[in-house]
């Protein structure tokens, strides 16, 4: 241990007591130290290690922007009996208790290296950082109200990070200001207006308060971006107090910051992204999707084709695997098989044909054998009990995170997945969203609910089940990479950073998605290079089927 002491002293840091006794016996020095120097890049302030400090270097790689300084502070604060600050640094600290065992396990000496995730994901790492487990419980209206409050706080907490809220107050506080001054608040919609005059009123409330604010129609940027708000959204107002009115100045969108750099892993592998196969409906291109399972056992398409193939290390299926039973009117009708337990052993089968170099992650959808409310658990095992005993697929809940492509040096990427059920919901109440298409631009969804930092904001938008300690639904980790399904149609772009892909079906449009304006994309396999992040489509369908 005293050579321990005396290497990362000669580097510049100091090693405490709690730390020393919890690294592993078998740590490789330069591993580590290669770790700390890769995320802190600079040395001016002289950095303790502690157990605490350790664990949150190999958790997030965000937390190197923490203020040293602040948590050097904070830590002394609590040896006088007041924590509160330093717990605060200990909660960022402690996000996932998986990712550190996963690095852990890395930054041992390669000889005695036991890497169990090696031998589970041969060799393509993959970590689940949330996936919803259900807790059984009768539901009453307070686990409503702690929900939604649950919800407002964490929307809240994003917000005041905005440099254009830095100085909001309560809604019970306006009282004391006086006509005309300037103010700037947070609230959830409760409601919302167009007068007579064609201006629109928002009805704002907070913890302390409600307050009606006024968009003035002439202002046309502004009064789109209030056209486009829904109830039950949080959002940022600035304006100015007259007469127990705000008249808005600005309103502001929790959003997502501007990367100029998109994440990029050190080796060419790839994910691909598939959804919504619908097994046990007539019309499900059972002949394609052995098409793409013959390409991913290098069994079809020409050189170039084969070697990406080959570099496929994850396969993500984001929903609706079977069609189900009584999911619509006359569906019966369309099924070739009629017993839900059938339709996933068939399933099953599709699934044991891919490679099992391919770690395969798979979450449900409404069609699937369980509740309709989100969040949905994962599919249960009496369905699918042979997947749960292959090492290669992870069977997680809608919504989720998944933290793929993780090395000593690179800490991956984090995928978030989500069906999507709320989509009809905003194509059709999101004005400038159903003016371009509406269900046709799956890209406008996906950017409409990052920007609002929730998957589904409004009450009414999907079913779901509150949750008295936090709202599942909130986007409160920013992914690199959204996926999500359910419109059968397929888009790929880059946003702000974030790779967002709505994954294509496997059935051809049936009378029911007919009538409701569903036009698929049937066939469609989404590429993405995880050492460039390019994208490519691949389209598996005959034509005459895809028109």
């Amino acid at each position: 241990m005293n050579q321990l002491v005396e290497f990362f002293s000669e580097k510049g840091y100091l090693i405490s007591p709690d730390l020393l006794e919890n690294l592993p016996k078998d740590l490789d020095k330069e591993k580590f130290l290669k770790l700390i120097e890769e995320y802190i890049k600079t040395k001016e302030d002289f950095i303790i290690l502690n157990k605490d400090v350790f664990e949150g270097l190999l958790r997030e790689n965000n937390l190197f922007d923490f203020n040293w300084y602040e948590f050097d502070k904070a830590k002394v604060e609590k040896e006088k009996g007041n924590g509160k600050i330093y717990d605060t640094f200990i909660d960022i600290i402690n996000y996932d208790e998986k990712k550190l065992n996963k690095i852990l396990t890395d930054i041992k000496k390669p000889e005695l290296d036991l890497n169990i995730n090696e031998e589970k994901n041969n060799g393509s790492n993959i970590i689940v950082l949330k996936s919803y487990i259900e807790d059984s419980k009768k539901r009453n209206v307070k686990d409503f109200v702690s929900y939604f409050k649950a919800r407002y706080i964490t929307l809240r907490n994003i917000l005041q990070g905005r440099q254009e809220l830095q100085n909001v107050i309560s809604i019970n506080k306006l009282k004391n200001k006086k006509n005309d001054e300037l103010v700037s608040l947070i609230g959830l919609i409760c409601d919302k207006k167009i007068t007579k005059n064609g201006n629109i009123i928002l009805s704002v409330e907070d913890l302390t308060g409600e307050i009606n604010v006024l968009v003035n129609k002439n202002n046309n940027e502004l009064y789109n971006k209030a056209n486009d708000i829904c109830l039950d959204q949080v959002i940022g107002i600035n304006g100015f107090f007259r007469n127990n009115f705000i008249f808005v100045n600005d309103l502001l969108l929790p959003g997502i910051p501007v990367i100029k750099e998109l994440k990029k892993a050190n080796e060419e592998d790839y994910a691909a992204f598939i959804s919504d196969m619908h097994v046990g409906n007539k019309f499900f291109f059972k002949d394609d999707f052995e098409k793409f399972l013959k390409w991913l056992n290098g069994e079809d398409g020409n050189e170039e084709q084969k070697c990406v193939a080959n570099k496929i290390k994850y396969l993500f299926i984001s929903g609706d695997l079977v069609d189900g039973v009584g999911n619509y009117p006359g569906q019966e009708n369309d099924l070739y098989i009629k017993d839900i337990y059938e339709q996933y052993r068939e399933f099953v089968g599709l699934i044991k044909k891919i490679p099992n170099t391919i770690n395969v992650i798979i979450s449900p959808g409404n069609h699937d054998a369980l509740r309709l409310a989100e969040p949905q658990p994962a599919i249960d095992k009496a369905y699918i009990e042979e997947l749960y005993n292959m090492k290669n697929v992870f069977l997680v809940s809608n919504p989720s995170y998944i933290n793929i492509n993780s090395s000593i040096y690179f800490d991956g990427f984090d995928v978030l997945v989500y069906h999507g059920m709320s989509f009809n919901y905003y194509a059709s109440n999101v004005e400038s969203i159903r003016k371009e298409g509406g269900l046709l631009k799956s890209d406008l969804l996906m950017k409409y609910l990052l920007e609002n930092r929730h998957l589904a904001p409004t009450h009414t938008s999907t079913s779901y089940i509150p949750n008295d300690k936090e709202d599942v639904l909130t986007i409160d980790k920013i992914p690199d990479i959204f996926v999500t399904g359910h419109i059968h149609r397929c888009s790929a772009i880059n946003y702000k950073g974030i790779t967002l892909i709505n994954a294509s079906s496997w059935l051809g449009q049936t009378a029911f998605q007919e009538k409701t304006g569903l036009v698929p994309e049937p066939g469609r396999v989404v590429l993405l290079n995880l050492q460039t992040r390019d994208i490519k489509i691949l389209n598996f369908c005959e034509d005459d089927k895809c028109k």
